[in-house]
């Protein structure tokens, strides 16, 4: 294919000569003349493993050039990668100036030109960014409608600077924002024959999976610091630690845990959260990231609490009670958490548990409930029947066989969904229903 890439640093500069490796014809774009200059005689503008070989060779064999004109670019080629900057602002905020700009190049450049360009974006930009903000750009300069006049796409890049041109062609993944299949399938066969899963999703959920990936980069490396920190403090070798932490793939280093859903609570995981805090306040160990993870849960159980005052409904159904299905174990459960505060705010709340029975709480459950939820005895519902018959809004803590099956649609009751439904996406288009994280 006939490929433009616009912008010529680290993500611009590999992709571009990988992709020329890869048998496309490239041309590179970018305002610097000296960038332009260095990739036209054969060397790298950029210092990375690999890439001044790399660049050496595709120039020779014609398959990659440079310039700073973008109507000549968008002239030569098929496809425009768009690999341009996006900084920070003072306030953090994302800067968008250099995406406009070279967008407004490009689409003053394809009217010009005419015939379909599909459009890749490939800089690093939020949820919203590119159907907001660029799509209209792109419309306004070409006279034209995305999907039918010209392709736009955004396609992420994952590469680890210093391993750039190794990442390229064994990626973890590849992700195809797509406005349409045309333009995905033009992305798509862009990177044909590389290794690694595809993914083909809305352009926003393409935007999103950057930063989700980020993100828990940061989150990773920050909790390991802290960890070894605290173990430093307490005398235990963190590596140890970490080496026995890495080789449980059944819950540690695995998919488990990382669905969006409801809090956590338990016997465990909060009580011992505490104790690795507290203990790194004694040790004068600072741990900004553990010490706020109690405080995030509590936040996220509170969006539950808002979604049920903004029905503007009083009275209220909870399925579920317990900490884990299956289970009578109430101690520190998020749910009963949930219905303290619903209670609290006024609601007249009815719950169904089919595990829980306050006849058979024993011990410190029992100690715990009385001591949370001592009305329990009054909320509680013999059958599902009973708490549907009494709701306005229904709230499912629980994927109970039993309860999912009798579950409304249409609006009456409200649903609020705190586990995600089995139908969960079809019900998002329908009144009456609300998820707590998606």
């Amino acid at each position: 294919m006939r490929v433009s890439v616009l912008g010529l640093g680290y993500v611009g500069c590999v992709s571009a000569a990988c992709l020329a490796r890869m048998g496309h014809e490239v041309i590179g774009v970018d305002v610097n003349q000296v960038k332009v200059d260095l990739v036209n005689e054969g060397r790298a503008p950029v210092v990375e493993e690999r890439i001044g070989e790399l660049i050496a060779e595709v120039v020779r064999t014609g398959a990659l050039r440079a310039t700073v004109d973008v109507r000549e670019a968008i002239a030569g080629s098929e496809v425009s990668l768009v690999c341009v900057g996006t900084p920070s602002e003072p306030d953090g905020s994302l800067c968008t100036t250099y995406l406009e700009r070279v967008t407004e190049q490009i689409g003053a450049a394809v009217a010009e030109r005419g015939g379909r360009q599909t459009v890749v974006f490939r800089s690093t930009m939020l949820p919203g960014t590119c159907l907001e903000l660029l799509v209209p750009i792109l419309e306004k300069y070409v006279g034209g409608t995305a999907g039918v006049d010209f392709g736009v796409a955004v396609n992420p890049e994952f590469l680890r600077e210093g391993t750039s041109v190794r990442d390229f062609f064994d990626p973890p993944k590849t992700v195809i924002g797509e406005l349409d299949p045309a333009s995905g399938d033009v992305v798509a066969a862009l990177y044909d024959g590389l290794p690694g899963e595809v993914f083909r999703v809305p352009v926003p959920t393409a935007e999103a999976i950057k930063y989700a990936d980020n993100a828990f980069h940061g989150l990773k490396i920050g909790f390991a610091n802290e960890l070894g920190a605290v173990c430093r403090a307490l005398g235990v070798d963190s590596h140890q630690v970490i080496d026995v932490f890495l080789a449980d793939r059944k819950l540690n280093i695995s998919p488990a845990y990382l669905r969006p859903g409801f809090a956590f609570g338990g016997s465990c995981l909060p009580k011992d959260l505490r104790g690795l805090v507290h203990a790194a306040r004694r040790a004068n160990v600072s741990v900004p990231i553990l010490s706020h993870v109690l405080p995030s849960n509590s936040d996220h159980l509170q969006r539950a609490v808002e979604l049920v005052e903004r029905t503007g409904k009083r009275r209220v159904g909870l399925f579920g009670l317990s900490f884990k299905p299956g289970t009578d174990d109430l101690r520190e459960s998020p749910l009963v958490e949930l219905a303290e505060r619903l209670f609290g705010r006024g609601h007249d709340l009815r719950i169904h548990d089919p595990n829980v029975s306050l006849s058979r709480l024993l011990g410190a459950n029992r100690e715990y409930i009385e001591t949370r939820l001592p009305h329990l005895a009054q909320l509680l519902a013999e059958s599902v029947d009973e708490v549907l018959d009494h709701a306005e809004v229904c709230v499912v803590g629980t994927s109970d066989p039993a309860v999912l099956s009798a579950l409304p649609r249409g609006g009456s009751p409200m649903v609020v969904d705190l586990v995600r439904l089995p139908d969960a996406e079809a019900r998002r288009t329908e009144p009456g229903y609300a998820g707590l994280a998606w």
